[in-house]
């Protein structure tokens, strides 16, 4: 199974961009370029299934994934990529300005979702590090957890704070739900504060209730 590569610290970050939109995949690489040169080395797919192909080569370190593909659509484009490769970030990139599927992606395992028009090279740049740097923490706490007990179970985590749902629908944190529980294994979505926080829109027009209070 794909797992992201460990860049050499002086080495260039390997971005894999999944886009069939010619005139966006330049852009894309030339606000890379502005970020630093050097410091991103970016590679084309203009299809899901040539992108997944090139993850098994097993040396990518992040994706950049348009949702809008000749052979996959929506929301399922990030499923199958997730799913194909669960160990290397992905960040949505895409012209769908949906905070709803901004949210199911999050969930579904996408590290951040960016919409067309609205990033500049500077927001790319931080979002493609803090997606690998993200994924790290996560994967560096699933070894602790084996080190320490073997987990069982599927457990929410809300994949902003981190916080765990307990059995009775309270969100707390890692180390507390840690120090009770053995044997489970983790799933990503986002608790209800980080999504007003994040979402603030999508998450009014779901709760209209709490803005009557």
């Amino acid at each position: 199974m794909p797992q992201p590569s460990d860049a050499h610290p002086s080495g260039p970050i390997k971005v894999l961009l999944i886009e069939d939109n010619p005139v966006d995949s330049i852009l894309i690489k030339e606000m890379l370029e502005i970020a630093g040169a050097g410091l991103f080395v970016m590679e084309c797919a203009d299809r899901l299934s040539m992108g997944l192909e090139r993850l098994k080569g097993n040396d990518v370190d992040v994706v950049l994934l348009d949702l809008t593909l000749p052979d996959s659509e929506g929301l399922e484009t990030c499923i199958r990529a997730h799913m194909h490769a669960p160990g290397v970030p992905i960040i949505v990139l895409t012209g769908l300005d949906d905070h709803d599927i901004a949210i199911r992606s999050l969930q579904e395992g996408a590290q951040d979702y960016l919409v067309k028009g609205q990033v500049d090279s500077t927001l790319l740049a931080r979002s493609l590090r803090y997606a690998i740097e993200r994924e790290k923490l996560v994967r560096r706490l699933h070894e602790a957890i084996d080190q320490i007990k073997t987990l069982r179970g599927l457990l929410p985590i809300c994949a902003a704070c981190k916080k765990i749902r307990d059995d009775q629908g309270y969100w707390t944190q890692i180390e507390d739900y840690l120090a009770r529980h053995s044997d489970a294994e983790f799933s990503h979505g986002l608790c209800p504060e980080c999504a007003r926080e994040i979402y603030p829109e999508a998450y009014r027009e779901r709760h209209p209730e709490e803005d009557e209070d």
